[in-house]
């Protein structure tokens, strides 16, 4: 038996432990630019971004759980969940969610990735506490009632079909599967037809109760906003909701793994009735943890991110064989992917694909230019900064960096370590990357012998 003075003491200790730490992580200028981050008891994580010159704040809620948590019975149940949250909950409806932030001229909006789901509204900043409450209810309070999951069923329905009749995004799905195969990462987040048609109210209530507790949640909000503030409105909704869980329990870590792709020259084709034939040659590429991610965001500038890049001129430029050619660089947690893609008529294909692996082997081979590189970083350090100019692109980076690495990096550090990005190690991750053998994925109206021929480009 205890005593009543034992149980109150480890009461007190409890308490003692189950404290809220809060840490400055990026130290602003007067107050502009500053990052803290509040762990609450229980796990969750609050990071702020301050910008008193703004008049709006963006608020958000980053999930752990992405298409790739998903087994292939339960494929496309994360995307689902994300439409179910915003159908109603205990205190509202789903017309009561979108009406609270319409009648303020807010935003709200969700998007969910192979390896997180993200939640968020962006309002005035004198409507942030509005804010704060939906989003959080939704995230703690969401009902999943059965009759909603049978009419949404249908919404999702028709956003695959809307997919599949873009082959300029479905070639990129079709491009995951030829990596990664029948796994989670090369499957489509939206699912199939048959997934979704399969899922049920109850396993989707079982998918939200696993993955959406504090230990996997990392809420961030930029603007013109007061971090203390921030975090006793939250904490507020989250008790309301008696959504806090353990006070003990940890935030879970960033992921991490050893997967390595060692696919090569695979082809996939998909044949449609489409005017133009739509390619994406690539092969494995680095994880998002990789320190040579900036010599590659380099590369992939200089190769095919912008108008003066080489893939641009060559194809579109001095050929005119394309519309719309450009690299592109996906990295996960274990591995990662480089591709180029391409939209052009059926019958210039092969020269399209000869060209692009042309230069992708020239640059392995033989590197860039000092020029060249120097352009690139230049060009990267301008959309960097340019791409982060709202609130909005503010939240998404402080959230993905909470969730993603479990730090914080300022902006002129990443412009530093832009900036030192040398031409050797620029040449060395082009020869460690580009030197691989690619795949190849197309969708378009082939005939067989065009078909046949396509192996040609991988070989």
């Amino acid at each position: 038996m205890t005593s009543r003075s034992s149980k109150a003491t480890a009461r007190t200790s409890t308490e003692a432990r189950a404290v809220a730490r809060t840490q400055t992580l990026i130290k602003g200028t007067n107050g502009i630019g500053t990052v803290r981050k509040t762990t609450l008891p229980g796990g969750l994580r609050i990071v702020t971004e301050t910008l008193p010159s703004v008049r709006s704040a963006t608020f958000g809620i980053w999930a752990h759980v992405g298409s790739r948590d998903e087994t292939p019975s339960l494929n496309g149940a994360t995307h689902y969940l994300e439409h179910l949250l915003f159908k109603g909950t205990g205190r509202r409806s789903a017309l009561d969610i979108s009406a609270a932030l319409d009648a303020v001229g807010g935003e709200m909006n969700a998007f969910t990735a192979k390896e997180y789901t993200c939640y968020y509204a962006r309002v005035l900043d004198t409507d942030l506490p509005l804010a704060i409450d939906v989003v959080c209810d939704m995230l703690t309070g969401s009902l999943i009632l059965e009759e909603d999951v049978n009419v949404e069923r249908g919404a999702i329905l028709e956003e695959i079909a809307m997919t599949e009749d873009d082959p300029g995004d479905c070639v990129h799905d079709l491009f995951a599967h030829t990596m990664f195969g029948d796994n989670a990462l090369g499957r489509p987040v939206l699912g199939t037809v048959d997934t979704v048609n399969a899922l049920t109210a109850d396993r989707i209530r079982r998918f939200y109760r696993k993955h959406y507790d504090p230990t996997h949640l990392v809420v961030a909000c930029a603007g013109n906003i007061d971090h203390n503030k921030v975090v006793r409105q939250v904490r507020a909704a989250f008790e309301k909701a008696g959504a806090l869980g353990n006070p003990e329990a940890l935030p879970i870590a960033p992921r991490d793994g050893s997967r390595r792709l060692r696919t090569a020259g695979k082809v996939e084709l998909l044949g449609r009735k489409t005017e133009q034939a739509h390619v994406v040659l690539g092969m494995p590429g680095l994880a998002r943890t990789d320190d040579r991610r900036w010599a590659m965001g380099v590369l992939n500038t200089a190769l095919g991110g912008g108008m003066s890049s080489r893939l641009f001129q060559e194809v579109r430029e001095k050929r005119g064989l394309a519309y719309s050619v450009y690299s592109y660089t996906s990295g996960f947690a274990d591995c990662g992917l480089f591709g180029v893609y391409a939209g052009c008529r059926p019958s210039q294909v092969h020269d399209v694909l000869r060209i692009c692996r042309d230069e992708l082997d020239h640059v392995a081979a033989e590197g860039l230019s000092d020029d060249e590189i120097g352009r690139a970083i230049g060009q990267l350090q301008g959309s960097t900064v340019l791409g982060l100019e709202d609130t909005g692109a503010l939240m998404n980076r402080i959230g993905k960096s909470e969730l993603c690495w479990g730090e914080q990096m300022s902006v002129d550090d990443m412009l530093a370590r832009i900036a030192a990005v040398t031409p050797d190690e620029v040449r060395s991750v082009a020869r460690d990357v580009l030197g691989q053998r690619p795949s190849l994925s197309v969708i378009g109206p082939l005939k067989d012998k065009q078909a046949a021929r396509l192996h040609d480009a991988v070989a």
